[in-house]
């Protein structure tokens, strides 16, 4: 698994095959077959590899809000070093052993805190697609920046910089007579964490997962 996320970090997804990892091993594309009957099953255990090898959050005693903290945090970081992944994980949702036992694990620390199995599953899903949507937007601004789609002049415009600093640097040089409250804003937001957006859509997030009672909806 770590030759083929090598390979897709490096070139792309589309290089992953099973004639291009056998050249890296060193070893007959047939051979990889006894252990992934085909490049679905491939696929599949990448995600698996990427959805697991997020680092595990202390979950004993931690109260349930800190804990979907910081899985959520621990999920972006892992995905923000593969962004030539991060399609792969959205469109490729994989149901294996290893995925599934995390799964089991967070919904039983929700029950534990007072959720429904129902409402900790809801709840799990929901950090995953905000976590997920928030990657992909970070993972097109780093591909169009490689493309140089947006430039300026002398070079690239927020080259290297995260989708929210980079949605910050198009506004940079409006006019402040006419636009004072965003001249402000953007002002504002240079001086902070290139997570804050992040930072704070999550807190109201789970905010709203205590606040927010089950209905059968």
């Amino acid at each position: 698994m770590r030759t083929a996320i090598a390979i897709a970090d490096e070139e792309g997804l589309a290089s992953v095959s099973m004639r291009r990892i056998g050249a890296e091993l060193k070893v007959e594309a047939m051979a990889l077959y006894h252990h992934f009957p085909n490049k679905g099953a491939l696929l599949d255990a990448v995600v698996e590899q990427i959805s697991t090898s997020v680092p595990p959050v202390e979950i004993a005693g931690s109260p349930w809000d800190d804990v979907l903290r910081g899985y959520a945090r621990s999920q972006l970081n892992t995905l923000s070093e593969h962004p030539n992944l991060v399609d792969l994980v959205m469109t490729r949702p994989a149901v294996t052993t290893g995925n599934l036992a995390l799964l089991e694990a967070l919904v039983d620390f929700l029950c534990a805190a007072g959720f429904s199995a129902r409402r900790g599953l809801d709840m799990i899903y929901t950090i995953h697609e905000f976590v997920l949507m928030h990657a992909a937007l970070n993972a097109e601004v780093g591909k169009a920046a490689r493309r140089g789609a947006v430039r300026a002049e002398g070079g690239e415009r927020g080259g290297g910089m995260s989708g929210e600093l980079r949605q910050a640097a198009h506004l940079e040089g409006i006019s402040e007579a006419d636009f004072p409250r965003l001249v402000e804003a953007t002002g504002a937001a240079a001086r902070r964490s290139p997570t804050a957006r992040f930072d704070f859509a999550l807190d109201v997030l789970i905010a709203g997962f205590g606040e927010v009672p089950e209905s059968d909806r």
